[in-house]
């Protein structure tokens, strides 16, 4: 599974084309403000991000027949903080249209558009298709560029979920994200350690942490949590999110595992 990342990100190349095709003449009008996932995270006592999440490159098929109209609403019955909604079609089983149908459903909350964006185009396509924030991802751009998507983003009214993964990338916390992500799974291998999130956790919190009062950025952590007792732990390391796939997707009613799961993390 080595270097998946850069196969990943070339797909992403090639399908720009037609992305811009698709998206020619589309504008954003006038709406209402889209919900803030950084205000749900900090307003919640459990701060849980279900994903939607139907496969992985490294698992496959987690949940092959959920979907997008019944699941992201049964997260939000059933307490999740905000949803993120895979969209990437060839590695992941997701699609755009997910996150609109998860609209449609009745779905309120704060929703992640989660893919793989390295070009401004998919921005507008988040904006277009309901979300109400973006993942970027310091190992596929560099600082400038994702400065610059970060801006776009926001211009858009989208917030920035900005996904690091070592301690080379928590130079890219310094542009300012709303909310900044350690990514316990290596985008190149997904070996994955819950110990990352903590270990980076401190020198993370000298550029960003979790206070209303600064208006600095919301601590998210990705991947790899599947105990209860680890969400615990984790906010008492700074952290305010924690985006949680897998450990749900893989039931058959993903909805009754979070509500499980958040009655673990309140005991």
């Amino acid at each position: 599974m080595a270097d998946i990342l850069q196969e990943i990100i070339a797909t992403k190349r090639e399908e720009l084309s037609s992305l811009r095709a698709t998206l020619a003449g589309s504008t954003i009008t006038a709406t209402n403000p889209r919900p803030s996932m950084r205000q749900a995270l900090l307003d919640s006592d459990t701060g849980i991000i279900a994903e939607f999440k139907r496969r992985s490159p490294s698992k496959g098929w987690i949940n092959e027949k959920a979907r997008p109209d019944v699941v992201p609403l049964s997260y939000q019955e059933n307490g999740a903080a905000a949803l993120s909604i895979l969209t990437d079609r060839q590695y992941f089983g997701g699609h755009d249209r997910f996150i609109t149908e998860a609209r449609q459903s009745g779905v309120t909350l704060p929703v992640l558009y989660k893919n793989f964006v390295i070009d401004e185009s998919q921005l507008l396509a988040a904006a277009l298709c309901g979300a109400s924030a973006v993942l970027l991802i310091a190992a596929c751009l560099s600082v400038q560029e994702c400065k610059t998507l970060m801006d776009k983003a926001h211009a858009l009214g989208l917030e920035v979920l900005l996904e690091m993964h070592d301690e080379k990338e928590l130079e890219y916390a310094a542009l300012g994200p709303d909310l900044c992500g350690i990514n316990n799974r290596h985008l190149g291998s997904f070996v994955t350690s819950v110990e990352t999130s903590f270990r980076l956790a401190e020198r993370l919190c000298e550029v960003c942490c979790d206070s209303v009062a600064t208006n600095r950025t919301v601590l998210v952590s990705e991947s790899g949590i599947s105990d209860p007792a680890t969400v615990r732990d984790l906010r008492a390391a700074g952290f305010r999110g924690f985006l949680i796939g897998e450990t749900f997707m893989k039931n058959a009613d993903p909805g009754k595992a979070l509500a499980d799961f958040i009655a673990k993390v309140r005991m």
